[in-house]
């Protein structure tokens, strides 16, 4: 009795074209790709993940891969652009809560009070921005959200086939509608503190013409500051529902029907 493996370098081939793919979007994607993540725990994740989607997949890529050695590396590099193309585009949406918070930071006082940022590759960011961002990558787990995060992964061979060019038209113009959607998200969740802020200084020049002996800066700045607070915990369970319903909506994009 003779056993025929010969079928196990396309299987192979088409686990490694899966994984480009899989692995490179989840190493962009919100919640699953952060850098606080292990990168072991995140390259398990991406290797779970091939595996368990590899029957909706595998059966989409040609036979013969391992065949053709320049169209298996022409399907490789286009595998590697649709999972960061998409992984780019749902990635951006995650830097509204950093835009905001630096805009709320500078109305209250707080911009230079910088912390670590541990979800963005633990950078320097302003204290409303960091505290915003850990809130809400939270808020998507609690809210079952990731699981969208791996419907678009699924959904991801049935919009952008393997073997097609990637549709570098449609993922840059769907680039420059999310960064202007962002500022825009940005914008209107920071909007209370930008009128609060307009309010507040205004009085602050007026009280500064009808007493210029007065030291305005000692007196305003711990004002500011406890208006920033009290306005941020009066506001936060809005500003935070308004965000994740736009990050569902964006990632909504990569999901069929």
């Amino acid at each position: 009795m003779t056993i025929q493996l010969d079928f196990l370098p396309d299987v192979a081939a088409a686990f490694m074209l899966m994984f480009a793919r899989l692995g490179t979007m989840i190493m962009l994607l919100p919640a699953l790709g952060e850098s606080t993540i292990p990168t072991r725990f995140r390259l398990t994740i991406a290797l779970a993940l091939t595996l368990v989607l590899y029957p909706v997949g595998s059966p989409q890529y040609p036979d013969g891969l391992t065949e053709n050695a320049p169209r298996l590396v022409m399907l490789l590099f286009g595998e590697l652009a649709i999972g960061f193309g998409i992984g780019l585009c749902a990635k951006l949406i995650t830097s509204v809560l950093q835009i905001a918070g630096v805009i709320m930071a500078n109305q209250t006082g707080l911009a230079f009070a910088l912390g670590t940022d541990i979800a963005n590759e633990g950078q320097q960011g302003a204290l409303y921005g960091n505290f915003l961002s850990i809130l809400g990558i939270t808020l998507v787990f609690v809210s079952d959200t990731h699981y969208l995060v791996i419907a678009a992964l699924h959904d991801s061979f049935a919009i952008f086939p393997p073997g097609l060019a990637p549709p570098v038209g449609d993922f840059s113009q769907n680039a420059t509608e999310t960064v202007s959607h962002v500022f825009s998200i940005a914008v209107r969740m920071s909007a209370p503190f930008l009128v609060v802020g307009l309010v507040f200084y205004f009085g602050l020049g007026l009280l500064n013409k009808l007493m210029p002996q007065m030291q305005i800066f000692f007196i305003a700045m711990p004002v500011n500051i406890a208006i920033g607070f009290f306005l941020l915990m009066a506001l936060i369970v809005t500003l935070m529902m308004f965000y994740l319903e736009h990050f569902q909506e964006a990632l909504g994009k990569f999901i069929v029907g």
